[in-house]
């Protein structure tokens, strides 16, 4: 009987195609990246589940579209993170196989309620934390469940050796071992002398900061791929590093030191937009994917791949069934992997703050063509809605230094937001226009209606999925937009 392979998922967090050494002309020190993508299969239409952090993972998690899990937003004081009590995690599959099941770094699917830790959603083992980013040096740990303050180490170098104990730990059995590092993700804060090689290349402190987060975490991807060869079990590991969403071009106030740019702008191959946004900086991620034993090498692959197409993928790698109930949105991609020509995938994605608008900041995408309905500004109604979003900002903030003060969700109302004009959709042909230039709407009028359709007909099949999640599997209970 074959042993099935370990899996090594690896996630980065707010990092763009321009954040490798690889794709970036080498502006970014990435030498361990850089090898693991030369003997890799390179996914160059790979696309993350949204354009921010807990939607996105809520599909890479379920191989569901996040809406109907309930993740919508990263906000984890208001619960919008959560991933529904009645969803089934890939975890939960695969440690029914059989496998060994860990998670390290970053979770931001449910947190302030045990019922929605990791280790409840299928993960033996859990070192990270529950919220959606972490100081790097006055940080907080969460292992399985038990608080541990930090010491003063870098934080990044912290989830690796984690990473790397688990390895040596589970070298006997198969594993599925998850790292999510929050690097790059705010704050910005990276050793001093790492940052300053970058500023005397002629980068904004704020690059330069952001660009040293990425080379620290470029070691532990080494430290992690040396662990397996230690183990001599490399060969039967696949090793998937890949980014939560696009890259963070523009910061709060409170996450970056003081006197230094907000402004990351940086190098991202000419893509239109950053995290947030539908297009395709925002939800266009790089995928390396290795598996020596089972898979080619050194090759890229242009299918279009969807978060929500790994939980298939792994557990037909794994031999592994699915455990839960509800169907799937992802479809196996390991015959488009080994080069079999693979059906064309029809991709949706929404995003806002609070409770779901699909006249916003949504997209879909038909083959070469993609149609995206530009984000507007939905604008909070009164001082006092304006108000309760900056409580909301400052609970957040409270519970990452202050975790023992914040312990269950705020019970506060969702801000009541104001609709304005909503513009026309966008189309564009990716083929002949990756950097989403140019809008040939008014050239493919039926093409662009019927599209729209598609879309609105998507949206409301999710929210119409995600507003019916039993009250004992959510809370808070799912609203609907609220306008004035």
């Amino acid at each position: 009987m074959t042993t099935p392979p370990n899996i090594v998922l690896i996630v980065a967090d707010d990092m763009g195609y321009g954040d490798f050494g690889l794709y970036s002309e080498g502006r970014v020190h990435t030498p361990a990246l850089d090898a693991l993508a030369s003997r890799s299969l390179r996914l160059t239409q790979q696309y993350a589940g949204s354009p921010a952090c807990s939607p996105s993972r809520a599909a890479l998690f379920t191989g569901r579209y996040p809406h109907r899990t309930g993740a919508i937003t990263p906000q984890e004081t208001l619960g919008n993170d959560r991933i529904a009590l009645n969803e089934a995690t890939i975890a939960d599959s695969l440690r029914a196989a059989g496998y060994a099941t860990g998670l390290v770094g970053k979770w931001h699917n449910g947190a302030l309620d045990p019922a929605y830790h990791p280790n409840a959603r299928g993960f033996d083992e859990f070192a990270g934390f529950c919220g959606g980013w972490m100081d790097y040096y006055d940080w907080w740990l969460d292992r399985n469940g038990s608080i541990g303050k930090g010491n003063g180490r870098y934080l990044t170098e912290v989830l690796t050796e984690e990473a790397v104990s688990f390895i040596s730990r589970h070298r006997a059995q198969p594993f599925f071992l998850t790292v999510t590092y929050n690097a790059p993700h705010s704050p910005l804060q990276a050793p001093a002398e790492l940052v300053r090689s970058y500023e005397e290349k002629g980068f904004s402190t704020g690059v330069a900061i952001t660009y040293a987060m990425i080379e620290v975490m470029d070691r532990g991807v080494a430290a992690i791929q040396q662990a397996l060869h230690d183990a001599d079990i490399a060969d039967d590991t696949i090793v998937m590093f890949t980014s939560d969403n696009g890259p963070a071009f523009r910061l709060r106030d409170d996450q970056v030191p003081e006197g230094v740019s907000i402004d990351t702008r940086r190098f991202n191959c000419g893509m239109n937009g950053a995290k947030g946004s539908a297009y395709e900086g925002g939800i266009r991620v790089p995928m390396l994917l290795n598996w020596a034993g089972g898979l080619p090498q050194d090759r890229d692959v242009s299918t279009l791949i969807h978060f929500s197409d790994w939980l298939p993928t792994l557990l037909g790698a794994a031999g592994a069934a699915h455990v839960g109930s509800k169907p799937l949105d992802g479809v196996d991609a390991l015959p488009a992997l080994r080069g079999d020509a693979a059906e064309q995938q029809v991709r949706f994605w929404q995003l806002n703050a609070y409770s779901p608008v699909g006249e916003t900041n949504a997209a879909m995408r038909d083959g070469d063509w993609k149609l995206v309905r530009p984000a507007i500004n939905l604008a909070f109604a009164s001082d006092g809605d304006a108000e309760l979003a900056r409580r909301y900002v400052d609970l957040d903030i409270q519970y990452k230094y202050d975790r023992d003060s914040v312990t269950e969700i705020a019970e506060w109302p969702e801000p009541v937001r104001c609709m304005p004009d909503v513009p026309a959709p966008l189309l564009f042909n990716l083929a002949d226009d990756p950097g989403e230039e140019d809008d040939l709407s008014a050239r493919e009028p039926q093409r662009a209606a019927a599209m729209l359709r598609r879309l609105e007909n998507w949206f409301e099949e999710v929210e119409t999925e995600r507003l019916a999640i039993p009250p004992d599997q959510r809370h808070p209970q799912p609203l609907s937009a609220r306008f004035s």
